[in-house]
């Protein structure tokens, strides 16, 4: 027997002004980012996903954007630790998640994505789960997207 477990994503506000501040920082000392280091772009944020269990198969995606716009989701691996380490790009995993609403389409229209992108990244998802309980994802907004007009889940099937 299965269920379906499903998990929200929640804006890391500490986590991501932790970031923001390590850019302000460079910024003000007029000093460069460490070779491969990730800065966190103004247009991005920080989410997470805190997982109850760790045997998990991906379902689906659900992806609402309230307006039309642009969210890119990008996972970051489990050698990220974001206590000790900055974020370096060889710890993002692809492929990244792309959902989108055009300003052509009707509000009750479906988000449209990258479907075969979209299905691996969450079978990614799923595989970092047996080992991690939490996973940090950097959430990108663009074309009239942002955090209060985006609610985000991943649904995973849970074997009993």
């Amino acid at each position: 027997m299965s269920t379906e477990l499903e998990l929200p994503f929640r804006l890391d506000i500490e986590l991501t002004e932790v970031m923001r501040l390590r850019v302000q920082s460079l910024q003000q000392r007029g000093q460069k980012r460490q070779e491969g280091e990730r800065l966190l772009q103004s247009n991005e944020a920080v989410y997470r996903l805190d997982f109850s269990q760790q045997s998990l198969r991906f379902s689906h995606w659900t992806v609402c954007l309230a307006q039309p716009g642009h969210l890119t989701i990008t996972a970051t691996s489990q050698l990220w630790t974001p206590d000790l380490t900055n974020l370096m790009t060889r710890q993002l995993l692809e492929p990244d998640g792309v959902f989108w609403r055009a300003p052509t389409d009707a509000p009750s229209a479906p988000v449209q994505y990258y479907e075969a992108d979209a299905h691996e990244f969450g079978e990614r998802i799923a595989e970092l789960a047996k080992v991690r309980k939490v996973m940090y994802f950097l959430f990108a907004f663009a074309e009239g997207c942002n955090p209060e007009t985006v609610d985000c889940s991943i649904t995973f099937t849970v074997d009993k």
